[in-house]
């Protein structure tokens, strides 16, 4: 019996393609009553219901997370909240600054008001490896929206509510992905461009991330922020795997990009235990009467980075998993 069967969830952001994964699993395999979809676009919303053929236990709210009353009209009657609205482009934060602020932060904040407010029982928010010691606006503003939402148990510490975060790195098949533009090159007989052949990556498929998400849901005290184990690759062996023998150049890394990403910083290594297949980093303050989980302490000074994982993808591994996608 999932812990969902029966109750009102809702996903913010729900109209991108974890969100439309998250859509397809919950309304296949845990007997909701009630899924709401909570985004910006119309258009993105009309697509959704023709492909999910207008379930009757889909609903659809036009809003943004920005606007606390909208949301809170949203909230009412929901038991369950997956957090995934954000504004996510790395150059066009530097560009457009406190829209990210806004979003990202002030919008986090709406969220987490919200379902204290109207009695949500637990939120788990999406974050993303670029909060790991952060070197861009984005990243710096995921990483504030993840303090919030671990503090937010705190406000909610007489209340039912609590909320939980998880980290993970790229998501194979997701929207934005250097996948298909890869393809596309590769089939007009171009050269495809590399920002740096040393760059490393974290690896998750869409339903990795949809099970990580919605386990996180079962485990989940309050006040965790879970990062799974999961495989690297290297940059030349996506390319390899998508087109191989195509030629290849290097376009430098983008503004605010890391050569090796990052999903636990070296300093939070005294707070983080190991489950097994994720890991939890614990929260710096807990008044609320949060209980560390059982799990293994990482060594003083762990970090859990792209370019020193202990699991990696081959060629032929990316190339499977890539095929199982189109």
């Amino acid at each position: 019996m999932s812990i969902l069967s029966g109750s009102d969830v809702l996903i913010t952001g729900g109209t991108g393609s974890l969100g439309k994964a998250l859509t397809r699993e919950i309304l296949d395999n845990h007997d909701v009553r009630r899924l709401i979809i909570f985004s910006r676009d119309e258009l993105k919303q009309l697509e959704m219901r023709r492909l999910f053929e207008d379930d009757p236990r889909l609903r659809f709210f036009i809003g943004d997370i920005r606007d606390l009353k909208r949301l809170q009209r949203a909230f009412h009657g929901v038991d369950y909240v997956i957090h995934a609205a954000a504004l996510k482009q790395v150059d066009t934060a530097e560009y457009n600054p406190f829209e990210y602020i806004e979003t990202n932060v002030r919008g986090s904040q709406n969220v987490i008001d919200a379902s204290i407010d109207s009695g949500v029982k637990k939120v788990v928010a999406l974050s993303t490896d670029k909060a790991s010691s952060p070197i861009n606006l984005y990243g710096a503003t995921k990483l504030c929206a993840d303090r919030l939402f671990i503090s937010g148990n705190h406000y909610a510490a007489s209340y039912e509510t609590r909320f939980c975060v998880v980290r993970y790195g790229n998501v194979s098949g997701s929207r934005g992905s250097i996948v298909p533009i890869w393809r596309q090159l590769a089939a007009e007989g171009k050269s495809l461009p590399l920002t740096d052949t040393r760059m490393t990556r974290f690896w998750i498929t869409l339903p990795q991330a949809v099970k990580f998400v919605l386990d996180s849901f079962e485990s989940m005290e309050g006040g965790e922020l879970y990062v799974p184990r999961i495989p690297s690759i290297r940059i030349t062996d996506l390319a390899e795997a998508i087109a191989p023998g195509a030629a290849t150049h290097e376009i430098g890394i983008r503004p605010g990009e890391k050569l090796h990403e990052e999903m636990i910083a070296a300093d939070d290594s005294r707070r983080t235990v190991s489950l097994g297949s994720r890991y939890v980093v614990k929260p710096h303050l807990a008044g609320w009467g949060y209980v560390d989980p059982e799990g293994d302490a990482v060594e003083d000074g762990f970090s859990y980075q792209s370019d020193s994982n202990d699991q990696w993808l081959s060629v032929e591994e990316i190339r499977e998993i890539l095929s199982a996608d189109l």
